[in-house]
């Protein structure tokens, strides 16, 4: 995950508060970007997400980037999660609800996660608690380097930035189970940390 040298703001992010927790106390990553940004330009309406009035409740909402992005496959992972069905949400008692983003890590899937970041970032979007972008795999196999340092480059504009592996099972299965591979059990337990509370979230 990117933390420094980020090309969305003008200046490296802090120290990491994690490093500063005691040992016994588990922090998941520090948000890189906790706002949006002074100047950025919001995206074409076109290239926009739409926003959508929530009803019930959640712990967090689950936001595709694009129709195929994974988002319930997701939401099956995380306890209290549910899908907003690629939209910003709205909810009607008027709190901000905690997001996390999500995309495929092919040109596509990068690319309408860029634009749903810059309409964030550019206070286009309705008030978030964005979390940060996790970025799935779109095939098995390594991700070609371009398209690595492509998602590096647009998970900068994230708060925080995972990047999760090819899961060949959910091929199979039309219940996704969460994987035992060590990326997505801390993916699990930082988005946990962070849904709930134990860490501060970003505001809009």
């Amino acid at each position: 995950m990117q933390q420094s040298l980020n090309p969305w703001v003008t200046s490296a992010a802090g120290p990491d508060k994690a490093s500063e927790q005691a040992p016994e106390t588990y922090m998941p990553p520090a948000a890189v970007i906790s706002a949006p940004l002074r100047g950025m330009v919001e995206p074409d309406a076109a290239d926009r997400l739409p926003r959508r009035t929530m009803t019930g409740t959640a712990t967090l909402w689950i936001t595709g980037a694009h129709g195929g992005a994974g988002e319930s496959i997701i939401a099956g992972l995380l306890n209290g999660a549910r899908t907003t069905g690629h939209c910003w949400p709205v909810l009607q008692d008027g709190s901000n609800p905690r997001v996390l983003l999500v995309c495929r890590a092919d040109m596509r899937g990068l690319t309408a996660a860029r634009s749903a970041l810059t309409q964030w970032a550019s206070g286009a979007a309705p008030k978030v608690d964005l979390l940060g972008l996790a970025v799935l795999a779109d095939a098995p196999g390594k991700t070609p380097k371009a398209l690595r340092d492509f998602s590096a480059i647009v998970g900068g504009g994230a708060p925080r930035l995972w990047t999760l592996p090819w899961v060949e099972a959910w091929r199979h299965t039309d219940t996704p189970t969460p994987p035992t591979t060590r990326d997505y059990q801390r993916f699990i337990t930082d988005i946990a940390a962070l849904a709930t509370g134990n860490q501060p979230s970003t505001t809009n």
